[in-house]
């Protein structure tokens, strides 16, 4: 039998999925298994890297159970983003895995900063001052756990300890390199100016390639443990985000994907270096180029906790009470009858980048009902969204012409229609129901020889949107009136935001 399929590896937060897809796109075979995640003390989110590896295992195993090692042409990675551990040599983790949830690495950041300048280093990796780049994080550990720090020969994200298991070779993608904040954005390589400043030998680091290259082979040992034949080419993926991006076809300037998930993550590609704070940027998993990324900590998260919290619903046993919120929040009119909603419950990432700012409801009265706070939720996410997409298409040159929605909010048409009018584009939702593995895939189907590009792969992989929602000019232009007024309704909080947060934490306003 032919070598006809590749497997996407999408390893999340709380599992790892593996999906096997022909060379349309169309997917055949899956198989998960769930990852803990611990939180040992208030700040602190952390997993066993056993895990990552043995759900993978498990995920793959079913793969081939169903479908035959025999078809399998290639194997990717996409992975969570700035997660990493210390290893030995040999593979072995010498402390638990620190994930992208963890926050306490905050006096690390703001002290790397001031020595090495936060300018400087947004200039190099393409990432703000923020508490989600890996280093700031092994900073930590150099400083309160030395001897962990000494004894590690390796320090790796999830892709880079996925490719050691697979391959026994410690190496990463460029595209899941850089979430880590060390890569020179410019030059594809770690950056030795940040590396020297944060103490941090590069010969501790897995060995750099783009994604789509070859990074090894299966070993017999990891054959064994998943059932893939020895020799199966491992590729070079990324980092889940701009698999994701891929997934949705997002692969030429102009393009752009809207992930509306627990989180929600906009990005657009451009084929230009460009860094500004109304984004971060990252590598594209794409044959050149980067994806500038805007992201709101809260999404469906929102959603869910806004329902649980507010209205009494429990979202898993009374969905059909959504479908009443949405079609309560419909019949209100474009501003929620006077409600904003600022989605800050976890902090602000872009373009604040305050992890102390948090969530705001304004404007409420006696007459506001339920679904006009629902409506103000979706909209001040996108308002957030439409926002952004400006700066991005001021700073980097490059206007957006649509957005590719993916993720579990885009089956809202309500949310997608206020998306587009807020943001005056089209926003598309996507087919790509699993859009990390499917960009993953993309890049293992150009590794394995299916395709010349990436682009190429993505072409024929992906498919056209299930339905587009066209911006209403009349909505358009009553959103951009309300878009001014939300803009100005943070920076005139933060001041007070600040006081607000020293006060919960017993100090000094």
């Amino acid at each position: 039998m032919s070598r006809d399929l590749v497997i996407g590896i999408d390893s999340s937060t709380s599992a790892t999925k593996a999906i096997a897809w022909d060379r349309s796109g169309r997917a055949l075979a899956e198989g998960r298994k769930a990852i803990g995640l611990a939180n040992p003390q208030p700040g602190y989110f952390e997993q066993n890297p056993d895990e990552w590896w043995d759900s993978t295992a498990a995920a793959l195993r079913s793969i081939t159970d169903q479908v035959g090692a025999e078809r399998i042409a290639a194997v990717a990675i996409s992975n969570q983003r700035e997660t990493f551990s210390a290893f030995t040599e040999e593979g072995t983790a010498i402390r638990p895995g620190m994930t992208w949830l963890d926050e306490r690495a905050r006096p690390q950041v703001v002290r790397f900063g001031k020595s090495f300048g936060a300018e400087r280093v947004h200039a190099i990796s393409g990432k703000p001052l923020d508490v989600l780049p890996c280093f700031y994080r092994i900073i930590w550990m150099a400083e309160q756990e030395p001897e962990i720090f000494a004894r590690a020969a390796r320090f790796a994200e999830v892709h880079g300890y996925l490719t050691h298991c697979l391959t026994g070779r410690w190496r990463t993608s460029t595209a899941s390199a850089d979430p880590t904040g060390l890569l020179d954005m410019t030059r594809n390589v770690w950056s030795a100016e940040i590396l020297d400043a944060a103490g941090i030998a590069i010969e501790k680091l897995p060995a750099l390639m783009p994604p789509g290259a070859r990074m090894g082979e299966v070993t017999h040992a990891a054959a064994a443990f998943t059932g893939l034949s020895a020799g199966t080419p491992v590729v070079a993926g990324g980092g889940d985000g701009q698999c994701a991006s891929t997934g949705a076809g997002v692969t030429s300037p102009g393009s752009a994907y809207i992930n509306l998930g627990t989180a929600v993550v906009s990005g657009s590609y451009g084929r230009n270096y460009a860094y500004d704070r109304a984004f971060r940027t990252e590598k594209a998993v794409c044959d050149d180029g980067y994806i500038y990324e805007q992201c709101i900590r809260t999404g469906t998260f929102l959603v869910d906790w806004m329902a649980r919290e507010m209205f009494g619903i429990d979202a898993t046993a009374q969905l059909s009470v959504f479908k009443a919120l949405e079609a309560e929040a419909a019949i209100c009119p474009i501003g929620a009858g006077g409600v904003v909603v600022l989605p800050y419950w976890l902090g602000c990432m872009t373009p604040y980048w305050d992890p102390y700012a948090r969530g705001v409801i304004a404007g409420l009265s006696g007459s506001t009902r339920r679904g006009a706070i629902y409506r103000a939720l979706l909209e001040g996410i996108a308002l957030e969204v439409a926002a952004q997409a400006e700066k991005i298409a001021a700073a980097t040159g490059g206007e957006i012409g649509q957005f590719s929605a993916i993720g579990g909010g885009s089956d809202s048409d309500l949310w997608l229609q206020i998306l587009a009018d807020a943001a005056g584009r089209p926003v598309a939702r996507s087919t790509a129901r699993e859009a990390s593995s499917l960009g993953a895939a993309i890049a293992a189907a150009k590794g394995a020889g299916w395709y010349g590009t990436i682009a190429e792969a993505a072409s024929a992989m992906t498919r056209p949107p299930a339905r587009t929602f066209r911006p209403e000019p009349k909505n358009v232009a009553r959103y951009a009136e309300l878009r001014a007024i939300h803009a100005d309704l943070w920076p005139r909080l933060l001041d007070w935001n600040a006081r607000l947060a020293s006060f919960a934490e017993g100090k000094p306003s």
